[in-house]
């Protein structure tokens, strides 16, 4: 195949307000701003966060009927200690969900952002 796909550059969260988004992202869970320009004739943003030195970056764009916010993302986010990064961000007010532990998978949990969307930490 000569046109083959080589990627995924970014999946997208759907957001009620961006910079309460981008707060969280990066404020929050220590993501990098990489992108934050002026998208579309009717005033949109579009802007992407991601973990220091991913491939994959996250958009975070403005949640409408048929993208709406509160809901389960599919990402999986990855860390080296999914215990210790739970506790941390719980401490930080983030909602975790409880650190699952199961025979022969890797420890992880749930957090939700600011819109409740629910993305997954594994170890």
């Amino acid at each position: 195949m000569t046109n083959a796909i080589t990627g995924v550059r970014t999946v997208a969260v759907p957001v009620t307000d961006q910079d309460r988004a981008v707060e969280f992202y990066v404020g929050v869970l220590g993501f990098d701003k990489r992108l934050d320009v002026p998208a579309g004739r009717f005033g949109g943003r579009w802007v992407e966060v991601a973990p220091a030195g991913a491939a994959t970056s996250i958009a975070l764009v403005q949640a409408d009927e048929s993208a709406p916010a509160g809901t389960d993302t599919g990402i999986r986010l990855t860390t080296d200690d999914a215990s210790a990064l739970r506790e941390e961000l719980a401490a930080r007010g983030v909602e975790v969900g409880e650190l699952l532990r199961w025979e022969g998978v890797p420890p992880m949990f749930v957090l939700r952002d600011a819109d409740g969307n629910g993305l997954v930490v594994v170890e």
